[in-house]
């Protein structure tokens, strides 16, 4: 997940806390009861929970469930998922490395169901179980035990080598939901030239998934930038502002005329492909995904061309041999990627796995295998064409002035002949 992700935590979960509702309208929220009760970070739970649990004035008059990022003194991510119900005085909120999403919302639901029942109210062996469980590996299933059967919580670890599918990924599918084609592929385009971003939305469910499923659609880049909340988009500057309400993008840049022509297309195509399939049926599987995985395929597909293995050194990227192994067309394009900071820790955990001798097989280099060398065989014939028919013009031009030039001394030979009886 890039270097922002941290690894291997220690827990499946930092902190849990009940957070109450502030009593006035310029009021602060505060923590009504927490898990575990003593941590490391009290700051979580003194300033940044609070203060995330409770962001706005807003009453959706249903249960809503958003989310927030913090980031550490190591510059990862700690992810915060919440629940508040309508009427509730109280939000339910979990803090975690894991970007389990559809998990820690399940969790929370239950949670809430637990602290809503009269007798047996108390959501602390649910917690327990789940702090005091080991990490699970990708694709493992784990069961919480517990007297209560009312308790019992089972999830399956995430499989992060998996695209996003819709509509088991919430973010993915309300944003899919919120935006049409040309506000998704401008906001995308937008993210490869990592601009800085605000999203609104009235409803924070809507905003939160909108940026977490943006997000997913780098893959294999990821955010590297900080999430930041803002109120006044005037203070920002030069931001590219997204109503996920409107479906708009207002931007002073036109990002999306300068992302290659040849990837528009394809992007277009094929999400207008899903939309489709979207009127025929309510299941899209990882179709949007995989559009956007096939646009950076395209896109960043021939950094393998560019790996160099100097005898006696360590594996190296060959910028150069990256930017003039793509088509003519997208060169300018990928000189302003190359120095993105989500490009460079793409290409650096590529180089730590080769020099580690673990290597790579994910779904990326699996669509590249696939995909790339047909893109770069279209992409090149049509170079290839194109340059072949300056060319024929110009041979047919000279081709022309030649054969003037011939027929004048045919012309005058035959004249000659005449003269001399040749």
């Amino acid at each position: 997940m890039g270097s922002r992700i941290r690894d291997e935590p220690e827990h499946i979960f930092e902190v849990f806390a009940e957070v109450g509702r502030p009593t006035e309208p310029n009021g602060v929220a505060f923590v009504l009861q927490n898990y575990p009760e003593e941590i490391q970070d009290k700051k979580i739970l003194e300033l940044e929970i609070p203060k995330f649990a409770f962001p706005a004035e807003v009453d959706s008059g249903a249960v809503d469930h958003f989310s927030f990022v913090l980031t550490d003194e190591e510059g990862k991510f700690k992810y915060g998922f919440c629940r508040h119900a309508a009427g509730s005085q109280t939000c339910l909120c979990i803090v975690s490395f894991l970007p389990w999403f559809e998990i820690f919302y399940r969790l929370l639901n239950l949670l809430a169901e637990i602290l809503n029942r009269t007798e047996s109210n108390h959501v602390r062996p649910v917690l327990e179980a789940l702090f005091k469980h080991h990490v699970p590996s990708s694709g493992e299933k784990v069961e919480l035990l517990s007297h209560d059967p009312k308790q019992l919580f089972t999830f399956t670890c995430p499989n992060s080598a998996e695209l996003p599918r819709i509509p088991q990924n919430r973010n993915l599918t309300e944003y899919y939901n919120a935006v049409n084609v040309h506000t998704m592929m401008s906001i995308y385009a937008c993210m490869l030239q990592e601009r800085r971003i605000l999203i609104i939305s009235r409803k924070l469910s809507r905003l939160t998934a909108c940026i977490h499923g943006s997000a997913s659609l780098l893959y294999p880049m990821f955010w590297q930038h900080i999430y930041i909340p803002k109120l006044r988009p005037s203070e920002l500057g030069d931001v590219v502002v997204v109503d996920a309400d409107n479906s708009t993008v207002s931007s002073e840049y036109n990002d999306l005329e300068v992302l290659p022509s040849e990837v528009v297309s394809l992007l277009k195509k094929r999400l207008k492909a899903q939309n489709a399939e979207k009127i025929g049926s309510s299941i899209l599987g990882d179709g949007v995904a995989k559009a956007f995985l096939r646009a950076n395929v395209a896109l960043i597909g021939g950094y393998r061309e560019a790996l160099r293995f100097p005898p006696g050194e360590q594996i190296k990227f060959d910028e150069d041999a990256f930017i003039h192994s793509r088509p003519s067309s997208m060169q300018p394009f990928l000189q302003t990627v190359l120095h993105t900071q989500m490009f460079e820790q793409f290409i650096n955990d590529r180089l730590d796995k080769l020099i580690a001798g673990e290597g790579f097989s994910d779904i990326f280099d699996e669509e590249v295998n696939l995909e790339h060398d047909k893109w770069a065989t279209q992409s090149r014939y049509k170079e290839w064409y194109g340059n072949m028919k300056k060319q024929g013009k110009k041979v047919r031009k000279e081709g022309k002035e030649k054969w003037v030039e011939f027929s004048s001394k045919v012309s005058e030979l035959f004249s000659l002949s005449s003269l001399f009886h040749i």
